[in-house]
């Protein structure tokens, strides 16, 4: 008898579909929206011109716009920008007798179209300008706007660490037992996690007017509800039975926190803050490009007057900022998880 039933059972046997005809529908609808969204934000031009970039640069086409403009752009950026040279007339309070480190005076001779109020006609009269020149001046500039920008960062996380825990036990339901405070604790957040740091600094920058201000406070707000998202996930993902334990002989739910939840979570705090410092220090130089303060501010302002050998400077200072960054990050998670 099972001699009989096994060949049937072999006959019978069919290698399963990896994708039946809902898969391929779904596929199908995916490429179809994909293809139409393409066409909306132009990833065929896109291909076009990255196409004849690539032909161009290989010596098959000449026909490459794009490539030639970015070409003279790139090769604008060097050399890089590393002294400081400014007319003495112009800096405020200028005394030739203390001038700075490694600093010196140079005059220029040039002649310079005047005005004949007589004749109304164009005149050349010899000028000569005094400027100061200090060799190392730019570069010292550009260190002091990154400084600024780790300093917007740190003070940005730390920011969000004081507004994002309270919030986040608030909003986790082992430390708050009643719906309505944690619901608006978990809105609260949600609010602060979807308004993007760039649009913020907008508004304080109005309120504060440029600088720092506006950048610290930018990214504490955001990080505020990202962190609070973090650490209240965290907390309600921590082993409940040593906080039953707690609360069985009358424990407040704040030691219950600190003795039970947080032991358990603070690694976890420790890598989401992690992530939110890097992040925010590499947020720092964008929001700089509204007038929050940092090295992108100086990025902006350099950008917009053409001046190619500053923004390689600054361009090779914010690279060198987040490479050390990521070596250090990567040993604080090393030590701390």
């Amino acid at each position: 008898m099972t001699g009989q039933t096994a060949p049937a059972a072999l006959r019978a046997w069919a290698f399963p579909q990896p994708f039946g005809v809902r898969s391929v529908l779904v596929v199908l609808a995916a490429l179809a929206v994909l293809f139409y969204t393409g066409q909306r934000v132009e990833v065929d031009r896109m291909l076009s011109m990255t196409g004849n970039a690539v032909l161009a640069s290989a010596g098959f086409s000449s026909d490459a716009e794009s490539a030639k403009g970015l070409g003279r752009v790139l090769g604008q950026l060097v050399p890089l920008q590393i002294s400081d040279r400014q007319e003495i007339s112009r800096i405020a309070g200028f005394d030739p007798d203390h001038l700075p480190p490694f600093a010196y005076l140079e005059e220029v001779k040039a002649n310079e179209q005047v005005l004949n109020p007589r004749t109304l006609a164009l005149e050349d009269h010899p000028v000569s300008k005094t400027y100061l020149v200090q060799p190392l001046g730019y570069l010292a500039h550009v260190a002091a706007k990154t400084l600024e920008t780790i300093e917007i960062g740190l003070w940005g996380t730390l920011l969000a660490v004081l507004l994002g825990l309270p919030l986040a036990m608030l909003g986790a339901s082992n430390m708050m037992p009643y719906s309505a405070p944690r619901l608006a604790a978990r809105s609260l957040v949600s609010f602060l996690r979807a308004i993007p740091e760039l649009i913020s600094a907008l508004f304080l920058v109005v309120a504060f007017g440029f600088g720092p201000i506006a950048g610290f406070l930018a990214l504490g707000f955001h990080g505020a509800g990202v962190l609070g998202r973090f650490f209240a996930d965290e907390m309600e993902h921590a082993d409940p039975r040593s906080q039953e334990a707690l609360l069985a002989i009358g424990a407040s739910r704040l030691a219950v926190w600190r003795l039970a939840i947080l032991p358990q979570v603070m690694p976890h705090h420790i890598g989401s803050t992690l992530y939110v410092l890097d992040r925010n220090v590499r947020m720092a130089t964008v929001i700089g490009l509204v007038g929050a303060g940092g090295i992108g501010q100086e990025l902006k302002g350099r950008y917009d007057l053409y001046e190619f050998g500053h923004l390689g400077t600054i361009l090779l200072a914010i690279f060198l900022v987040v490479l050390v960054l990521d070596q250090v990050s990567g040993r604080l998670r090393r030590r701390f998880l």
